[in-house]
């Protein structure tokens, strides 16, 4: 429902948005942008079907959107896309912290590499934007602080190592934060997203098929939606909109929370 009508419940705020060139993050980052916020989405692809997606979120709903080729791997890179916010705009409201990678390999054969590149990303990079990001709001009184998370940062699955630390490391860096922050008008919350049919999702089929020895259709009905007790994926939409109400006025007494949006999965 990424609607121009949609109320302007978001004018006048900032949001960054990081991973968000497709899936999860830029749908978020649309549906901010249709309720009014200025945005700063940032991620990896095509440099001329980025600048389509940035282009088009000006278009559509008349804010501001910036392009940040921030790597997640570098801290200064990260704190110059915060900067660049500020310079910008003025302030830093919302952060969503989405950038996420992902292998799948029992864990004796896990790459090292796979294993520092998927901590980095998925749960460093969040602590170095959060450092960045959290002085500005704290100086205006306001901050949302979105960690998309997973259903692995509840629980885990196999041949996921990596991954399902990283995603419990950030549940308790959401916890840490939202304490520390409590007195300052900044919230900081976790969505925790089961299955969603993202480029994410779909990238690790072949690998889930080679280390399980399945078929691709056995992968989705037998591993993936075997979780999640509606037997759908989450929609991108669907965490959008719980993103939107956590980044409103009416979710400023949610803080600190962990929660799923993952077709029942975590209920077994």
């Amino acid at each position: 429902m990424n609607d121009a009508s949609q109320p302007k419940t978001l004018s006048n705020r900032t949001a960054i948005v990081t991973g968000s060139t497709s899936g999860i993050g830029l749908s978020i980052a649309r549906r901010f942008a249709a309720a009014g916020a200025n945005i700063v989405i940032n991620g990896l692809g095509d440099a001329a079907a980025i600048e389509t997606e940035r282009a088009g979120i000006e278009a559509d709903y008349g804010v501001r959107c910036l392009y940040s080729p921030a790597n997640m791997l570098s801290g200064s890179e990260i704190g110059e896309m915060v900067k660049l916010a500020l310079d910008t705009f003025g302030r830093c409201d919302i952060l969503v912290n989405n950038a996420g990678i992902q292998h799948v390999a029992p864990i004796e054969e896990f790459p090292d590499d796979k294993w520092q590149a998927i901590i980095q990303i998925n749960l460093v990079a969040a602590f170095h934007t959060i450092k960045a990001a959290l002085p500005a709001m704290k100086e205006h009184g306001f901050g949302r602080i979105i960690n998309i998370a997973s259903a692995h940062a509840l629980v885990a699955s196999p041949y996921k190592s990596a991954y399902v630390a990283a995603k419990h490391g950030i549940a308790g860096l959401t916890k840490t934060v939202a304490l520390e922050a409590a007195t300052d008008g900044v919230t900081v919350n976790a969505i925790c997203p089961g299955y969603v049919w993202t480029p994410l999702v779909e990238k690790q089929i072949p690998d889930t098929m080679a280390a399980r020895g399945l078929t691709k259709e056995q992968v989705i009905h037998d591993v993936l939606l075997e979780a999640q007790p509606t037997k759908q994926f989450v929609t991108v939409d669907q965490v959008a909109g719980l993103a939107l109400y956590l980044a409103s006025e009416e979710a400023a007494s949610m803080t600190g929370a962990i929660l799923s949006l993952d077709g029942g999965w975590t209920a077994h």
